[in-house]
């Protein structure tokens, strides 16, 4: 029995060893331009709905889905989340495309966690993800009229789409300028 335990025992150092020895010489890429494997995205999701589930508070939404909460929530989306997670109008951004593991696009998938847990992800971010911490920019009310407004997301007031078309100069705005030439005297030659 005791050389059947040394052997478990062995055999789990030696898996623990090897995968330590593989991310250490760098044989895992991870490069965000590459796709991640299905292991990879199986336990790196799973390990992030475990730690959401775990730590959000089971706490209720205190506002009501009324206009005002949409909008207010529609006003906060565009400023701080559209650029990564889309607006009607561009439901994938390009932008949150290039994230790996993808951005949720919204406007495509409404979110179907439960609303504590969007108020925690919201507020702690997603390590390594891209998703950022609000806590520090948003305050709670803030983050939850961000919340009503993403369960809401597939049945928005006209008033809360409205505040999330792109005017002319935002469109402007977010088209990147080209890049001036350095001055002639500053060019290699």
């Amino acid at each position: 029995m005791k050389a059947f335990l040394f052997g478990v025992m062995l055999t789990l150092f030696a898996l623990i060893a090897g995968g330590y020895f593989l991310l250490k010489s760098g044989r895992v890429s991870f490069s965000a331009d590459q796709q991640p494997s299905a292991v990879e995205e199986h336990v790196a999701m799973s390990a992030v709905d475990a730690s959401t589930e775990r730590n959000a508070p089971e706490m209720k939404n205190p506002l009501a889905a009324d206009e005002g909460n949409l909008v207010a929530g529609a006003k906060l989306y565009l400023d701080h989340c559209a650029g990564c997670h889309g607006v009607p109008e561009n439901p994938e951004s390009q932008f949150g495309r290039s994230f790996n593991p993808q951005v949720p696009a919204f406007f495509k998938e409404a979110p179907d966690m439960p609303e504590n847990q969007n108020f925690y992800i919201i507020q702690h971010g997603i390590r390594w993800s891209g998703m950022p911490a609000w806590k520090n920019t948003l305050n709670e009310t803030q983050t939850w009229q961000l919340v009503t407004f993403m369960s809401n997301v597939q049945k928005l007031p006209p008033a809360a789409l409205k505040e999330l078309e792109l005017t002319p100069s935002a469109a402007v705005d977010a088209t990147p300028a080209a890049t001036p030439a350095p001055p002639a005297a500053m060019r290699m030659k």
